[in-house]
């Protein structure tokens, strides 16, 4: 018997859950024994852990959502200040939303934690909430450590602090021990959200089947991508974004009459090499789904092979490009340009400046010079089209390019200024990576102005 069986329960919302929340039953039944009763004082925090694409959120926003409990979800990522934290919780809910009408503004203004605690009581009372429990949900809540450092001690005991009925779950990548300040805190009950196995993965892959074709088809491919997927991607968001992707070639042969449905091992054979190819966009996709759809719908030997020449040479994920894009600008382009390439508002620069009668030798012909990490990484999330976090992953690919002796670093790992590289590629090799990522090197290159 399931978990969810139980008859203290109403049946209807069990149902609800059991159809919109799959293989999370156990925690599930501990969150819902925590939850309790709408009027009944919950836990003051509650720690919700567990990797990326483990249902934390879904989970909690599906529950609270089906238990009509009055709840407030922010990302602490996009609240990046406490201030902007605090009106958000506000604004949601008082039932305000920013917008141009009224000019992105919150209705309340809040800058401290004891500012904060004082509103949100008043909210509290004005919307009619203080017989029931509030939840405020912190989704990434690994960021606050980031923040004012009486803002986590704080949200641990909010319900202590505004003697309301009130929740603070916290829902976080790391586990409880990394996450507690040094300085000591209350502690929040603790529930962990583990991977999905091979067998959750697939039973929740094959729930997204479509109407047109039956369930044990669709099934069927899902094991067939999960043979391929799953030792090198458990992201659970990633593998419904390749089934998504790969699907309509998987089913081309039975919609145009060649296959029958039963018939697996000629699918297999009609997909396997797509799969392959789909292999390279895992995590650090180099290309979007529209245009994966286009490459599918052209021919092998098309023009689209063009750009992707490099390819023969060196297989690299879509961020060492752009940082291997990056080192090439910083080697062979002054300093002093940055300004003039990279920044949206230089103003304008006089030409006689900018480019100075003595220097007549191209750099190319001089050589590679050194430069910093830290201009490396400036002119990278300038050329980069997507908001990039700095974190380990990126900074292990700059030392995966040095591997590759694609960089080569110079001086010592002890100096005080922080390391050195140069940029050892060539251009026409450069130029034939920029292509496959739709960047035009030529126009950031100083020699060719």
């Amino acid at each position: 018997m399931s978990i969810l069986d139980y008859e203290e329960y109403p049946k209807d919302r069990i149902l609800l859950l059991k159809e919109k929340l799959i293989c999370r039953d156990s925690q599930i039944f501990t969150l819902l024994s925590i939850l309790g009763e709408p009027h009944h004082y919950s836990y003051p925090s509650i720690f919700l852990y567990g990797h990326t694409a483990t249902g934390k959120t879904y989970v909690t926003q599906t529950l609270l959502k089906i238990w009509k409990f009055p709840h407030v979800i922010v990302n602490c990522v996009e609240c990046f200040s406490s201030r902007m934290l605090f009106e958000q919780i506000l604004n949601q809910l008082q039932g305000h939303w920013l917008s141009p009408e009224n000019e992105y503004s919150s209705c309340l203004k809040c800058n401290t934690l004891n500012d904060f605690a004082l509103l949100f009581k008043q909210v509290v009372h004005e919307q009619n909430l203080h017989n029931q429990t509030v939840y405020i949900v912190l989704d990434k809540a690994e960021q606050l450590r980031e923040m004012d450092r009486n803002l986590l001690p704080g949200f641990l005991r909010f319900q202590e602090l505004t003697e309301e009925n009130v929740t603070v779950i916290f829902l976080s990548e790391i586990v409880w021990e990394k996450f507690r300040p040094d300085t000591g805190c209350f502690e929040p009950l603790t529930l962990h959200f583990p991977d999905y196995s091979k067998a959750d993965l697939q039973k929740i892959l094959s729930h997204d089947h479509p109407p047109e074709f039956s369930a044990d088809f669709y099934a069927s491919y899902i094991n067939i991508l999960l043979g391929v997927f799953y030792t090198v991607c458990r992201d659970l968001k990633e593998l419904r974004h390749l089934a998504a992707l790969n699907f309509p070639k998987f089913c081309e042969p039975v919609q145009k009459g060649e296959v029958k449905e039963e018939d697996t091992h000629r699918l297999w054979r009609n997909i396997e090499p797509h799969l392959k190819k789909a292999m390279q966009t895992v995590y650090l996709r180099e290309i979007s789904s529209s245009q994966w759809e286009r490459l599918q719908q052209e021919d092998k030997e098309g023009e689209h092979l063009k750009g992707l020449s490099a390819h023969a040479h060196v297989e690299l994920p879509y961020y060492s490009k752009f940082l291997l894009i990056a080192a090439y600008l910083s080697s062979y382009n002054p300093a002093r340009t940055d300004k003039r390439f990279f920044l949206k508002h230089h103003g304008k620069i006089k030409k006689t400046s900018f480019l100075k009668k003595h220097e007549k030798t191209s750099n190319h012909l001089l050589g590679p010079k050194p430069f910093p990490l830290d201009r490396l990484l400036a002119i990278f999330y300038s050329i980069v089209d997507s908001r990039v976090t700095p974190t380990a992953n990126i900074f292990s690919q700059i030392t995966s390019l040095v591997a590759l002796q694609l960089l080569t670093l110079v001086g010592h790992d002890d100096q005080l200024d922080g390391p050195k590289y140069k940029c050892t590629a060539s251009l026409d090799f450069i130029r034939a990576i920029a292509r496959t990522v739709n960047f035009d090197i030529v126009r950031y290159l100083y020699d060719f102005l």
